[in-house]
């Protein structure tokens, strides 16, 4: 695939399909730090990686994180969302034990629901803006 400006082109199509996710943790509370929201974003774009997508943007606060995703006609977003949630949550419970006192009661950081939506006609450059000027805990 190759990348112009936010158009991607594959074997059969041209597209623009973004979508702007957010997972919000359990109960809300205040879950990540600065160090696990960056091994949240890798996490994340290996999974991306995985899906031929493209994780434009990624950013969050302490209850919840942004991604802007870029993704082709071929990937459903609920399964790229489901394997987002999975393999982040796994990982996060996995590398950062001391995360469990945030989450006992579910073994689980995410709550169930999240964010998805299309772009539509909103400039791509004003949600990069939004997902750029999250508070980032420190």
């Amino acid at each position: 695939m190759t990348e112009t400006a936010s158009v991607r082109t594959g074997r059969h199509c041209v597209f623009a399909r973004h979508a702007h996710v957010v997972f919000v943790t359990k109960f809300r509370h205040r879950v990540f730090g600065d160090r696990h929201l960056v091994r949240l974003e890798e996490i994340m774009r290996a999974v991306c990686t995985d899906f031929e997508t493209d994780l434009v943007e990624f950013n969050g606060e302490g209850e919840h994180a942004h991604l802007l995703v870029n993704f082709p006609p071929k990937v459903a977003l609920s399964k790229l969302v489901n394997s987002l949630k999975g393999m982040s949550s796994r990982r996060i419970r996995h590398e950062f034990p001391d995360l469990l006192r945030h989450y006992y009661r579910a073994n689980k950081p995410w709550s169930a629901s999240d964010f998805a939506g299309s772009l539509g006609d909103a400039p791509l450059t004003v949600l990069r803006q939004h997902i750029e000027q999250q508070q980032r805990p420190g």
